[in-house]
This record gives structure tokens, C-alpha cells and sequence, in this order.
């Protein structure tokens, strides 16, 4: 029996290719127009050639960094909700389970660092987000429902709990903002590498792009996100990118996803009023990027590379965020190794489970760490924007931009 899916996966091609012949063209011609010219180009050439300079120099920096290599997770009963809108989270039925496809590997990560002998990991790993087309029909060019991202996260080993974190802020504070500044040194020293190979070893493919890289040198400028948004109100990734003639920067305490690190969140009277919540408070940071034109050294808008965090460890506060951001109805009742209400978390109740273990002292085992993903495409496009590439489809052999295709054909 003919498979269901490719039959309709064949209707559907069929009425695309009619619509095509009834507008005076042809199936041939659409293949060519959109594929078979990009792949026998020398923009995707270059293109790829940069790509695996730029993530053979990442997998080599952090492996000299430690840091072990996991492996790919693309389904799972649990994936990022994420801080932004798309349209649904596809899922697959197997063995009378529904999995997940991966938004992003971020649960995976903090669960994979349990062994204390571990330093970190790091993963190529694979992303599928429906990101919402745009509703009025504009030419974005920066998303990707399917695409690559280098995740990576680090043991930070403090050992801070519950009742440290409660009534000792600001020895956590020391800590944290300690931990903070090696994260983001981490990046930057990785961004320096990956740059500085890309100079070096494909600097011909830079020249096809009509582009140039300028190696950035510690430490990035930093802006904080809450003064940025007071000064500029929107748009402000592109206007601090306007002020400094650097090509990479940060911006730091953004509040997004429920895991990147909020402290001091509880407090021994309750939780702290959002309205309470400034930039200091937050521990986490992105790192944009601006691509710089060969001929006339025009710098193109800013665009984020990469978002990282300290991440939330204590196991009441994880509770109390996947709450706060709706990603959970209700807290986990756990009682004699079981979860009361488990059909309440939906993919959640493995994943509690494990964050609120203890050992045998009755110590917590869940990792303290701090972590981030680099956007493979979303950093090339960013540095590479400029005469021969406009969007980031361009930068791909496959890619699925929601605004560029009605349908995808590989």
C-alpha cells in the first residue's frame, strides 16, 4: 500500500506545478529559478566553503576547551517552549508516544553535564522552529525553520544551595557575576578563534562575497538591554550596532526563556515582582554581529548570533519560572519516587523528576552551568551580508526561509 504521506506530499506538487503552467511557466523552470542556479553559483560556493571553516574551528576550539561532544537530539517528550511566536511545535508518533521536535537541545544539555567529572559539552545541533510568516508579506531574511545551531554548556560547580541562595545574596551575586564573565569570556574567545580562522584559511571566499572580517579583540563592547530599550525604544540591536564601529557586541540581562539565570527570583518572604526585575538582576547575554562591504567598509544592521545564560539550577526556582512563563499548569507533586500529577506537566514530569534529585547527603545533582547556541547560518548571514548575499537562504544549499518559499522542494 502506497504510503499516505507521499500521496499527499505528490497531490500537493501537482497542483503547485499547475499553478505554475497556468502562469506561463514551468516546473523546470521554478527548480532552476530557486535551486539548480544557486548550487552551480560561486556565491553558495563561497558560502559553504566558510561554513566549514567556521564550524571545523569551533569543534576543534572546544574540544581543546574540554568540552565533550553529544549527540544530536531532534526528538523528545520535551523541547524549549522559546520567548517568541511560532506556530507549533511538530511531533511524531511512535510506539503509542508523542515526541517533540527539537526547538533547541537546551534540556538536553543541562542534563548531560550531571557527572561532575564532566567540564561541558558541545553539540551541532539541530533546530526546527515554524516561525510565523511574515504577516505583511516582507522579505525578513534572517529566519530558518530548519537549521544549525553550535549549543554548548559548562559545569560551574559552586555548590550554592537553596539556603545559601535564599540568605546569602550577595556572596551568590560575587559567584554568579564571576560566572557570568567566564561564560561570556568563553564566547568571545571562541568568536576570536572561528574569525580568526575564516581570515586565514578562506579569505577567497570572503573576497567572492565582497565582504572582509575584522578579528575582534577582548573584550566586546557591552551594552545593557534595559538602558538600551530606555534610550532607543525599538530597534535597538540596530542602533547600538550604529554607535560602535566594532563588529561584534554584547547585550546583557534580556528577560526571555524560563531557564536563563533571574536572581535573586525567590526570596525568603516570595517570589520578586517582575516589575522589580533590571538588567543586573538578569544573567544572561547575546551577542550581535554586522557584516562589513569590501569596497566601501558600509556596515551592515546588526543582527543576534548568539544567546547564553547562567542558567537556573536551584530546583524551586526552576519550578516557579516554568510556571510564571505558562510552560507548566501546576507544580509537580512528587511523593515516594513518583509524580502525583505527572499527566498535568506534559514532557515536563521526566525532566523535574531529575532536577529535583538528591543524593545520598541530600545534596542537589543538578548541574550548575552556563551555556549558550551560536546560530550557524544566522552568523554567517550576519557577516556576510553585502553585494552578492541578501538573505540567509542565499547562504544555504536547502533552506527554508518562511518568507522566501510558498513551498519547499528539498
Amino acid at each position: 500500500m502506497k504510503d499516505e504521506t507521499m500521496s499527499v506530499i505528490g497531490r500537493s506538487l501537482f497542483g503547485f506545478q499547475a499553478a505554475l503552467q497556468q502562469a506561463g511557466s514551468s516546473f523546470e523552470e521554478y527548480l532552476d529559478k530557486y535551486y539548480f542556479r544557486k548550487w552551480m553559483g560561486d556565491t553558495l560556493y563561497a558560502a559553504m566553503a566558510l561554513r566549514t571553516t567556521f564550524v571545523t574551528a569551533m569543534h576543534q576550539f572546544l574540544t581543546d576547551e574540554g568540552l565533550f561532544n553529544l549527540e544530536r537530539i531532534q526528538m523528545s517528550p520535551v523541547t524549549d517552549p522559546l520567548a517568541h511566536d511560532v506556530e507549533h511545535i511538530p511531533n511524531i508518533h511512535y510506539k503509542g508516544q508523542v515526541y517533540v521536535m527539537t526547538h533547541s537541545m537546551i534540556y538536553s544539555k543541562f542534563l548531560a553535564c550531571h557527572n561532575p567529572k564532566i567540564k561541558g559539552v558541545f553539540v551541532d545541533s539541530p533546530n526546527i522552529r515554524l516561525e510565523i510568516e511574515s504577516p505583511d508579506r516582507v522579505q525578513r531574511g534572517k529566519y530558518l525553520i530548519d537549521f544549525s545551531q553550535m549549543d554548548l554548556e559548562v559545569r560551574r560547580n559552586r555548590g550554592i544551595d537553596l539556603e545559601t541562595y535564599l540568605k546569602e545574596p550577595e556572596k551568590v551575586k560575587k559567584l554568579l557575576s564571576e560566572d557570568m564573565e567566564k561564560g561570556m569570556d568563553l564566547f568571545e574567545r571562541l568568536i576570536i578563534h572561528a574569525m580568526t580562522q575564516l581570515v586565514e584559511k578562506s579569505e577567497d571566499a570572503l573576497k567572492t562575497l565582497g565582504v572582509v572580517i575584522e578579528v575582534p579583540k577582548q573584550p566586546f563592547p557591552r551594552f545593557a538591554c534595559d538602558e538600551a530599550k530606555k534610550k532607543y525604544r525599538s530597534g535597538h540591536e540596530v542602533k547600538l550596532g550604529e554607535e560602535i564601529k566594532e563588529q561584534f557586541f554584547w547585550i546583557t540581562g534580556l528577560l526571555r526563556e524560563n531557564y536563563d539565570l533571574v536572581y535573586p527570583y525567590l526570596r525568603p518572604e516570595g517570589k520578586v515582582s517582575l516589575l522589580e526585575l533590571t538588567s543586573d538582576m538578569i544573567y544572561n547575554y547575546d551577542i550581535c554581529a554586522k557584516s562589513i562591504v569590501r569596497d566601501t567598509g558600509k556596515q551592515t544592521p546588526a543582527l543576534e548570533i548568539l544567546s547564553g545564560a547562567v542558567r537556573e539550577w536551584i530546583y524551586e526556582a526552576i519550578v516557579e519560572r516554568l510556571l510564571d512563563n505558562g510552560v507548566i499548569p501546576a507544580r509537580p507533586v512528587i511523593f515516594e519516587g513518583n509524580i502525583k500529577n505527572i499527566d498535568e506537566l506534559g514532557g515536563y514530569g521526566p525532566f523535574l523528576m531529575m532536577a529535583a534529585k538528591k543524593n545520598d547527603q541530600g545534596q542537589s545533582t543538578f548541574p550548575e552551568t552556563y551555556g549558550g547556541g551560536i546560530g550557524v547560518e544566522r552568523t554567517l548571514y550576519a557577516i556576510c551580508r553585502g553585494p552578492e548575499l541578501g538573505k540567509i537562504d542565499d547562504i544555504t544549499c536547502f533552506g527554508k526561509n518562511p518568507d522566501s518559499h510558498q513551498i519547499y522542494m528539498f
